[in-house]
């Protein structure tokens, strides 16, 4: 820039109107880098620096390029060009907004450079001017690059935009970057265009972009998904109280069954939904339910009858229906009536008036038999979990209390509102003659071949009824933790009681039961979801809508005849989009009960093995060691002079290693067979490089490093998938000899099984589940020495085990 206004300034022959017009026009044509240039003007002239023309014996003494023409600032135009001689004060000109100042010698003159003579001539003068442009040139475009990256990654808040302090031309640059970004916001024309220097509209746009991202007061916006776009508070006629009661309940939107089911059920239509466990069915109804009563006209007096009757067939699930309705309103009264409880209290709830009565079918009955209840003016039945309430245990009582309330053909009925994540064909057919000739069908499963909860995991385990209880406690080690929670179901009440009390299961464990009085059934379950304990041993007493939070894993005992049971059993974990794992403990002769809830539910059981001794292990550790966290300073202090000695006596890593594992309780694990979790077995792979076409081929690979003694010790040899290998089961305690004396070769590999691998199903056990090999030890799972037994003869299947 500098060079250039020299030139300019030398062809006008003097220093006056000749040469600043020319210099003017050139001005008018922005060059490249032409804004930073000028900010790097600015700055000198700001922080008191000196101009960047030195002042020679070419100009005289009564002349001084004054640059400030070239400056932006606030309010800053173009300022008249006039010859240097029509001033009388030989003074810059004034800028507006901004005090004149003397702008001492160069800035801009490289250090170490000598001031002109008069002896030199004008040759010397013009190779000196040349090299000094050139330094000028390289140094302006090094700050420029320097002002382009400040201001791309940098851009500054309106708190940094200080005054600039003398002699600190950072400080200036940064003052020069702010006032343009004020510009750009108050006047995008006029700032592109101050003093002739044409700014582009995205520069402007940037600065402005840039300020309110980085705004100290404004914090990110969170992108939307569609689910919750969907079930915005504000689509749906809901109240500001409401919307505020279920935030307080964590409910940020509604989930896509509600969604669903709003209008339908706020319109008065008759409604029957299914919907997967865990997705919020309870509230679909109880939203809405209460949006219209609460809408009305509602009446306060005393004896009123109910307006809403929902029926669950469980107590459990009654009471959990009951709290989801009071937590969401606080203008309604909401009575929850259910067998195993005084009847006082329940009388002098309807002799005070209900809103919204919740209940079981055996103690509603009760109460219509004996004259105290009225359904005469109820408006809303909700039938909970309807295939059950429709089904022979509890279709006459569903049939008698209805009764009350709906008369034969009328459209005048109340509204009905059927709910489960399980409803057969005939539950249609059945619930026909409650409902009107015209209602909503919402089916959220519809043809999909997955019935259950979309985030449960399903596992099988293969497993003798004599060593499930000890399996079990080490699967929720492994799968659950000392701090998880855990819910097991058995198919009798005796059952639950005995796996509760026993000493396999290291958690805290009750159990839940309909022999168990009522009054203890609700303190067991309040404590399991307050985390009293962290095992809960159940029939289907809790199987069915039971909302628990953080369940982390369920066990199956084994598998349930009904696959419904199953679906809903399984759907206590995975709730509100969480995670869960389900297992199913099987027999071999069960094996055609799991395919058929295979088949039915939709899933595909991941067959795997107990857990070995390292994964129990590792998950007692990481217990004891979180365990330990929870321990306050103040008593470690009481222990310290113990924990010295134990160091000094044992050492460091034996003494904490010895105390992990007693608090971990591992003190002893058993080996177990991955195939059938029989305890002291090693499964063990033979890994073949060739397709195997008979099983006998590896036994005969076995025989010619092991010997035939081998044949006595291997048991349950199976064919891997592909036929690429078989596993089988050893001995513990021939572990040892068995490694020792087995050598790898190029055709065949031996190793100790870490997971069970997949295994080739033989031609039985994918049609019926079982065996039919009469040699046991193709694929039967029985000894080699019993080939011969029984041949001819049908196989004793409980003899196996």
């Amino acid at each position: 820039m500098g060079a250039a206004c020299r030139t300019l300034l030398r062809k006008g022959g003097q220093p006056g109107a000749a040469g600043l017009p020319a210099l003017a026009s050139r001005l008018a044509r922005p060059p490249p880098a032409s804004r930073p240039a000028l900010r790097l003007l600015q700055s000198g002239a700001a922080a008191g620096g000196a101009a960047p023309f030195p002042r020679g014996r070419r100009w005289g003494p009564a002349f001084t390029p004054a640059p400030h023409f070239l400056c932006v600032g606030p309010g800053a135009g173009l300022v008249p060009f006039a010859a240097a001689a029509e001033r009388p004060s030989c003074s810059p000109p004034e800028l507006r907004g901004e005090q004149p100042q003397e702008m001492p010698a160069a800035v801009l003159l490289p250090t170490g450079s000598e001031p002109e003579t008069p002896l030199e001539g004008e040759a010397v003068r013009a190779g000196r001017r040349r090299k000094k442009d050139k330094k000028e040139k390289s140094k302006h475009h090094g700050k420029v690059k320097e002002l382009k990256s400040e201001i791309e990654e940098n851009e500054l808040s309106e708190d940094d935009l200080d005054p600039p302090k003398p002699k600190k031309k950072k400080k200036a640059k940064e003052k020069v970057n702010g006032d343009i970004e004020e510009n750009s916001s108050e006047d995008k024309v006029k700032s592109s265009m101050s003093n002739g220097i044409a700014h582009s509209k995205a520069q402007c746009n940037s600065s402005e972009a840039s300020s309110a991202e980085y705004d100290s007061d404004q914090e990110p916006v969170k992108e939307l998904t569609e689910e919750e776009k969907e079930g915005a508070f504000s689509n749906f006629s809901i109240s500001k109280e409401t919307i505020e009661l279920l935030k307080a309940r964590g409910v940020k939107y509604l989930f896509s069954v509600q969604v669903k089911t709003f209008q339908p059920i706020y319109d008065g239509k008759d409604v029957i939904a299914q919907a997967r466990t865990g997705t919020g069915k309870t509230f679909s109804f109880a939203v809405p339910l209460i949006e219209k009563l609460q809408g009305g006209t509602m009446e306060r007096k005393r004896g009123r009858t109910p307006k809403v009757l929902a029926l669950a067939p469980t107590r459990e699930l009654a009471i959990q229906v009951a709290r989801d309705f009071k937590d969401i309103t606080k203008k309604l009264t909401v009575a929850c009536f259910y067998g195993g409880t005084p009847y006082n209290g329940q009388i002098e709830h309807i002799k005070n008036g209900i809103d919204i009565l919740v209940g079981t079918p055996g103690r509603i009955k009760d109460h219509l038999q004996n004259n105290k209840l009225d359904l005469s003016n109820v408006k809303h039945v909700v039938l909970d979990e309807v295939d059950q309430m429709l089904d022979m245990g509890f279709a006459e009582q569903v049939e008698e209390i209805l009764a009350f309330a709906y008369k034969k053909d009328s459209e005048d009925n109340p509204q009905t509102l059927l709910f489960s994540a399980t409803c057969p064909h005939w539950v249609y057919d059945v619930a026909k003659k409650y409902m009107k000739s015209k209602y909503e069908q919402i089916d959220l499963i519809g043809k999909k071949t997955k019935k259950t909860a979309m985030t449960v995991e399903h596992l099988a385990i293969e497993c003798h009824w004599s060593q499930r209880a000890a399996v079990i406690g080490d699967v929720i080690q492994v799968y659950s933790g000392s701090h998880g929670r855990t819910i097991i179901f058995c198919e009798t009440k005796k059952d639950a009681n005995e796996l509760a009390l026993n000493a396999s299961i290291k958690q805290d464990a009750q159990s839940l039961h309909g022999d168990i009085p009522q009054k203890q059934r609700e303190i067991t379950l309040k404590g399991f979801r307050n985390g009293a304990f962290e095992v809960l041993v159940a029939t289907n007493v809790a199987a069915r809508g039971l909302d628990i939070p953080e369940v982390d894993l369920v066990i199956q005992s084994s598998p349930p005849k009904d696959v419904d049971s199953y679906i809903h059993r399984s759907g206590r974990t995975g709730r509100a989009g969480r995670t869960g794992i389900c297992i199913c403990f099987y027999q071999r002769r069960e094996e055609d009960q799991l395919r058929h809830v295979e088949q039915k539910a939709g899933i595909m059981f991941k067959r795997v093995g107990v857990p070995t001794a390292t994964d129990i292990i590792k998950a007692s550790s990481k217990d004891a060691i979180r365990s330990l966290d929870s321990v306050p300073p103040s008593a470690i202090n009481y222990f310290r002079q113990s924990a010295e000695r134990l160091i000094e006596e044992k050492g460091a890593v034996e003494a904490l290693a010895a105390a992990l594992a007693h608090i971990s309780g591992a003190t002893s694990i058993e080996q177990r067979s991955l195939l059938n979790s029989d305890a002291g077995y090693v499964t063990m792979t033979l890994q073949c490089s060739v397709e195997m076409h008979s099983i006998g081929y590896a036994w005969r690979g076995l025989k010619e490093q092991l010997g035939d003694v081998i044949d006595s010790k291997i048991t349950r040899m199976r064919f891997l998938k592909g036929k690429l290998g078989v596993c089988f089961d050893v001995p513990a305690a021939e572990l040892s000899h068995i490694q020792e004396q087995w050598q790898d070769s190029r055709r065949w590999q031996l190793s100790v099984a870490t997971e069970l691998p997949d295994l080739e199903e033989t031609p039985r056990e994918a049609g019926r589940g079982f065996s039919n090999f009469r040699n046991g030890r193709q694929g039967g799972g029985f000894n080699r020495n019993d080939r011969f037994k029984n041949r001819g003869q049908k196989r004793s299947f409980h003899r196996a085990f």
